[in-house]
């Protein structure tokens, strides 16, 4: 007689991967446990995305730092408390008939996770199928005195409550500029370091400019192309060394030089006969599968870290985990940084796309120059394209301007449904907007093909 299992999906982790695959797993009828050892809702909800959108969007209204630190608060459910509350992601999952497990999970074998929670005796759960959506934790550096020094990562730049008066922050990527911006605008003196010669490296160097104009602009001071060497206790609060002999002082040291995914080795995937790569890291196939009855989602998957691709997989890894068709593609993932001006990119850069033997053009304009940019004051930044000769397909956006991140989608659907340059042109597009810069954009692309 066989063995009646708990649950069709265990899935260990409650942020955008865990909760995506919980809803999925529940929508198809598949009896479902999720597994926190936290807050459910994860990084994005309480420490990331959501407050700092929030402080951002309250630094550009000229809120005071009171106002905007209470706006935080009632988005992240912290209102006179000191740690958020997660009742009513809870809530929205047992309403869908998920089960949510509180404690640490380990997998011992195939379709077994044991859970241990503080005061608690250890509980063994069997399932059918495990999505492993286990997120990821700040990267810290191996720099002299860091640790003794102390630091900040993203969850103390987005939650507290009283202002520093001076910040350094080691990395310009995306979380580095939007921490930037939004302390500066609140009045704060803040240094932004990074080894590239360029904030915002990964994207459009068009882009990188534009937003650095602006926080510069702004009172932002940079040192670029240059390694922290050394960290120690005084001064301001922090003495950070650097590799060009120079230093530089603030009250708090943020960390924003990236995210490192779980390590799958510690939650015991390979008791499940999963076979990982070098360092522990997965190779999942197109359906978020890394062993037999195991999937992984987000960014314990090895890959991008966004809330949105996230949510995605943990969908896919769920639907494939009840037996539906599913196939994850990662040809047109957005990007985006929530800075004035916002940033939006999906698919290749020109170089990329010559390296690939790509017979590729790149079209850009001045947002100044399109009908929205002279309606706005002080506009500034630039709409790219990159289009590849030989069929007539769009392969790159990329943009930094007034509302980047929202009409960047309109070429999201172009690369993912391989819409040609001439129909995107041909469509009707609302006046004045970004959306209209861009398809005028994608008529001048058609006369060089």
């Amino acid at each position: 007689m066989s063995k009646t299992l708990d649950f069709d999906i265990i899935v260990i982790g409650a942020g955008a991967a865990g909760e995506g695959a919980a809803y999925m797993g529940a929508e198809l009828g598949g009896k479902v446990a999720i597994i926190e050892r936290e807050l459910v809702g994860g990084e994005c909800s309480f420490w990331a995305c959501m407050p700092s959108k929030t402080l951002l969007h309250s630094a550009a209204k000229h809120h005071s730092w009171r106002s905007a630190s209470e706006r935080r608060d009632w988005m992240i459910s912290r209102e006179g408390i000191d740690y958020p509350s997660d009742e009513t992601h809870v809530q929205r999952l047992e309403e869908q008939g998920v089960a949510v497990v509180r404690g640490s999970a380990r997998i011992t074998g195939k379709g077994s996770v044991e859970v241990v929670a503080d005061g608690q005796v250890p509980r063994s759960l069997t399932c059918t199928n495990i999505v492993v959506a286990a997120g990821s934790v700040p990267f810290v550096p191996a720099v002299p005195g860091l640790l003794e020094a102390g630091y900040w990562t993203n969850r103390e730049a987005t939650s507290a409550r009283d202002l520093p008066s001076s910040l350094v922050i080691m990395g310009a990527g995306p979380m580095g500029v939007e921490t930037a911006q939004l302390y500066t605008r609140f009045g704060v003196s803040v240094v932004l370091i990074d080894g590239n010669d360029r904030i915002l490296p990964r994207d459009h160097p068009a882009s990188s400019l534009a937003v650095s104009g602006r926080l510069v602009e702004e009172g932002v001071s940079m040192k670029l192309g240059v390694r922290v060497v050394a960290v120690k206790q005084g001064g301001a609060g922090r003495i950070v060394e650097l590799s060009d002999g120079t230093q530089v002082e603030g009250s708090e040291l943020v960390l924003a030089v990236g995210r490192r995914g779980a390590d799958l080795r510690q939650l015991g995937v390979e008791e499940a006969g999963v076979i990982l790569g070098k360092g522990g890291i997965p190779s999942p196939d197109d359906q978020m599968r890394i062993g037999p009855g195991v999937f992984v989602a987000g960014d314990a998957s090895g890959g991008l870290q966004f809330t949105h691709l996230a949510d995605y997989e943990g969908r896919v890894a769920a639907k494939a985990a009840m037996g539906k068709p599913a196939k994850a593609d990662h040809a047109s993932v957005p990007k985006a940084t929530y800075t004035d001006p916002e940033t939006g990119a999906v698919g290749v850069m020109l170089p990329e796309a010559l390296a690939g033997g790509m017979d590729a053009f790149e079209v850009t304009q001045e947002f100044a120059m399109t009908s929205k940019g002279m309606t706005v004051e002080g506009a500034v930044g630039h709409m790219s394209a990159v289009v590849d000769r030989s069929n007539g397909l769009l392969v790159g956006a990329f943009a930094a301007c007034l509302g980047a991140s929202e009409f960047i989608h309109e070429a999201v659907l172009a690369i993912k449904y391989q819409l040609p340059v001439s129909a995107i042109g041909d469509t009707i597009h609302a006046f004045p907007t970004a959306a209209r810069g861009f398809a005028n954009m994608m008529l001048e692309a058609e006369k060089q093909l």
